[in-house]
């Protein structure tokens, strides 16, 4: 029987339409499946951790947790009081989606975990956020590929590269003393935010000695660079994080076809951002290549080109060059490329910060301001050495109180990758009054190190823990041993397998700082005390007035001329 052309045609679009509408509700279940798994591997530690017998507070919300509770107040000085109401050094928090966290100063289960490093790591979401923003260095990796790139970067951060570089610190010190100098009308005061100085000072200090590149930023020529608009643009603290943002952390798919303006703008400056840094590379290698000795040259006892008086980003290259290197272990451009990121991080945004603060609390004890500075004026050099740097203690009890008093990053998190027991030197008594002399983690736990806490804690530092007091450091308390950190027995550059590789660069570069303009001004307070608090950007505590808020983070500090009695 033939049909009509028009009910055949009529047929075929009906399946057609059939057959589509099939698979746009194969692929919307598919979708809804695999989102539902997802979100079902983020709350399953709910319901398997055995850490939720923990003490706590209330006031945490099905949705946000105790993050509802924290969102106006830093989370550390939150927690640190919730321990001392409940009495413990142990107890859980919740965050979004209700998850629960361990937070604990007990240095025995920090000591494990630290040295327990492929355990316990950084939770995916975090990496694939420091992986977007910085691409897969040294900060996301984890285990053995962590170890490797360690091995390759450790040259370049040593005591005798430290010494070679203290002459770019001091140099751009200077260059900020003068700028600050000619601001200053005779023998008044003027109000200078030191944060906006110091972040300039810190970002021309790691282009110069990190990559030597000239960001310009202290006394600009010619108007502000590509590269210095570009890292301004990415760290910029007004940016703040979008829900946008969280459900792509979350759920990677949707980072490619749910793009806001904020996306789009960070993902410009960081396409300007790469360009120039892979220029610099090549530059580099092509400079190495000239030299005509790589070829016979090995890391250790190193018989090629001397490894001193370079910057950071050439001293990288020539290790990874180095003949001892296994070809499997050698950094890619893209992995070179983002130790260059890294270093502008951890060289710019965290020192600057430490030593906004230091100034900040030595404009707050004008005893201690004058005590150092009788101290570094004794000295007959304008342009220390590392050495001579090191040399003044009461300099390094400064620096060493600051960074205990106003750790610049506060937190770390960790996500154990299986189940484990952690060990306590004291135990815990849970909610129902059952004593824990250890604690059992289940695989996906949530861990914080509170950093800020153990340097802050009244039963390691005494009641005076939370005052800025450098003299402690003459006879420091013998508890404060047990502390796992890897300098000072501080936690402010965290310790064991990850801890901070550039901690050397940033005390070093904290003192010639401290050195030169402490020798050169007087610091008081410009607005009060109280109306100071911290705001977290890119996990470091940056100041802000609170009555100002609009204006972003800023530390203003009446600032003089100092002239000798």
């Amino acid at each position: 029987m033939a049909y009509p052309d028009a009910l055949v045609h009529q047929l075929a679009a009906a399946s057609g339409e059939l057959t589509t509408f099939r698979v746009v509700l194969g692929i919307f279940f598919a979708l809804t499946g695999w989102l539902g798994w997802q979100l079902w591997n983020i709350i399953l530690p709910n319901f398997v951790s055995k850490l939720i017998v923990l003490p706590a507070k209330p006031g945490n919300t099905l949705l946000l947790g105790h993050s509802g509770v924290m969102k106006d107040g830093s989370p550390s000085l939150i927690i640190e009081r919730w321990m001392e109401e409940l009495g413990t050094h142990t107890i859980l928090s919740r965050d979004f989606l209700n998850l629960p966290r361990l937070w604990t100063e007990d240095l025995r289960a920090i000591n494990h975990i630290l040295t327990h490093s492929t355990d316990y790591q950084k939770p995916e979401f975090i990496r694939r956020a420091l992986t977007n923003l910085l691409g897969s260095g040294v900060l996301v990796t984890e285990a053995e590929q962590h170890r490797q790139q360690r091995r390759v970067m450790n040259p370049a951060f040593g005591p005798a590269q430290i010494g070679e570089l203290t002459g770019v610190f001091v140099d751009k010190s200077i260059e900020l003393r003068d700028v600050l100098d000619a601001q200053i009308p005779g023998d008044s005061s003027i109000r200078i935010d030191v944060l906006k100085w110091l972040s300039r000072t810190t970002l021309d200090i790691i282009g110069r000695a990190g990559f030597n590149y000239e960001f310009n930023v202290i006394n600009p020529k010619g108007g502000p660079n590509e590269l210095s608009e570009a890292f301004s643009q990415i760290f910029n603290p007004a940016n703040k994080p979008s829900v946008m943002t969280g459900l792509r952390l979350l759920f990677p798919i949707l980072s490619n076809i749910m793009l806001d303006a904020d996306s789009r703008r960070q993902a410009k400056a960081q396409d300007s951002m790469r360009k120039t840094g892979m220029q610099l590379i090549q530059e580099k290698k092509e400079a190495i290549a000239a030299e005509g000795k790589m070829g016979e040259a090995k890391l250790d006892g190193f018989d090629g080109p001397d490894l001193r008086g370079r910057d950071i980003l050439t001293l990288l290259l020539k290790a990874n060059m180095a003949t001892d290197i296994p070809e499997s272990q050698r950094l890619s451009d893209e992995d070179v490329l983002a130790r260059e990121y890294i270093f502008l991080v951890a060289g710019h945004e965290s020192t600057s910060t430490a030593t906004t603060w230091c100034l900040w609390a030595l404009a707050q004890d004008l005893r201690v301001q004058d005590k150092l500075r009788d101290e570094l004026l004794s000295l007959s050099t304008d342009v220390p050495t590392m050495d001579e740097l090191n040399s003044p203690p009461y300099l390094d009890m400064v620096v060493r109180e600051s960074l205990r008093v106003h750790s610049p990053v506060p937190t770390s998190i960790r996500i154990a990758t299986k189940d484990d027991v952690l060990p306590l030197s004291a135990p815990v008594v849970d909610k129902y009054g059952n004593v824990h002399e250890g604690l059992q983690i289940t695989e996906g736990d949530g861990i914080v190190l509170p950093l800020s806490i153990i340097n802050r804690s009244e039963t390691l530092w005494g009641s005076d823990a939370k005052e800025f007091r450098p003299e402690r450091w003459e006879e420091p308390p013998e508890a404060v041993s047990a502390v796992p950190g890897v300098w000072g027995h501080l936690m402010s550059f965290i310790g064991g397998a990850r801890a901070c590789i550039g901690f050397r660069f940033s005390i070093i570069e904290m003192k010639a700082l401290l050195y030169v303009l402490i020798r050169a001004f007087e610091f008081e307070l410009a607005v009060p005390t109280a109306d100071i608090e911290k705001e977290w950007t890119i996990a470091v505590g940056r100041p802000v007035v609170k009555s100002e808020r609009e204006k972003g983070g800023q530390m203003p500090l009446l600032v003089k001329r100092y002239r000798a009695s």
